[in-house]
């Protein structure tokens, strides 16, 4: 059987990456953006996913800009939480699967230096993370079936993202600071989606709803992450040197250690996560390619 999947978010990093993730899916993958479809939009989303007869949303549509959410809270809710739970009512009625990205941020303060497991105490310090933590909250609510796959530190050939600032950085700048006290994972969209649409794929939605988290593999600060993008990017004359976060003053208190457990969604549906460097590599490879 076909399914029919409706992708929001369509035009952002995970909903591109999603596009060419899904091109050789034996199912139906149908992508909207804001101008599509607004999923703030209540009557609008019921009224599309009982139209189209989608068996799984996926949401890859989010306010995901932390600093300026602490002084946008009421535009962060209704993407991050309102518009959740508008897709997870109208998934219900058609007794289809919802797949939800989350983040990390909805852990907030430090627990250590221990990979972060689905089942643990969340505490979002910050609106953004409080947002999608609503949003996770509506899904539970609603009752509808869900998959919440939380991830962190998201890049891609598209939009706006950390590898294309240091690529930019590094090769016209001839020194730069970046924070060594945040460690985590970085996480190429590209996987991201390809594990999506495997999961699809593979019929394993029903009996595995829940929380899963995914980002590569391995661990870095965010001075490695840029060390290793100045490398791979051939930008040798950049002298990047490590700083404390508090050198950039923000709004919001990030994570201090926000490196998730893979366990659960490794062993559920049999993925392979490659190492965060393998992945960085053919995005940096790629976007070199497309200058």
């Amino acid at each position: 059987m076909v399914m029919k999947i409706l992708v929001t978010g369509g035009n952002g990093q995970l909903g591109m990456s999603l596009r060419k993730a899904a091109e050789d899916s034996k199912d139906s993958y149908v992508f909207t953006d804001v101008a599509e479809l607004d999923i703030t939009d209540k009557d609008a989303v019921m009224r599309a996913v009982a139209e189209g007869g989608f068996d799984v949303i996926v949401n890859c549509a989010a306010y995901t800009n932390v600093d300026k959410a602490e002084s946008d809270e009421e535009m962060a809710e209704l993407l991050n939480a309102q518009a959740v739970a508008n897709l997870a009512e109208a998934i219900k009625q058609t007794d289809g699967t919802l797949i939800h990205i989350s983040t990390d941020y909805v852990f907030g303060g430090s627990n250590g230096n221990t990979p972060r497991r689905e089942d643990e105490a969340v505490n979002p310090t910050g609106v953004y993370g409080k947002t999608k933590l609503h949003g996770e909250e509506a899904i539970a609510a609603s009752g509808c079936k869900a998959l919440i796959i939380r991830t962190a530190w998201l890049y891609s050939e598209y939009g706006k993202n950390f590898v294309k600032t240091m690529l930019n950085l590094t090769s016209t700048k001839p020194e730069l600071k970046v924070v060594f006290d945040q460690a985590g994972t970085p996480t190429y969209a590209q996987d991201l989606a390809g594990a999506i649409v495997t999961i699809i794929d593979g019929r394993h939605l029903d009996g595995n709803e829940g929380i899963y988290h995914y980002s590569n593999e391995g661990v870095c600060s965010w001075y490695d992450f840029a060390k290793m993008i100045a490398k791979m990017g051939g930008n040798n004359s950049c002298n990047i040197q490590p700083c404390h976060s508090d050198e950039f003053p923000s709004p919001v208190k990030r994570p201090a250690y926000s490196v998730l457990d893979k366990t659960k969604i490794k062993e559920r549906f049999g993925l392979e996560i490659p190492y965060w460097t393998e992945s960085l590599e053919k995005c940096v490879n790629n976007l070199l390619k497309n200058e």
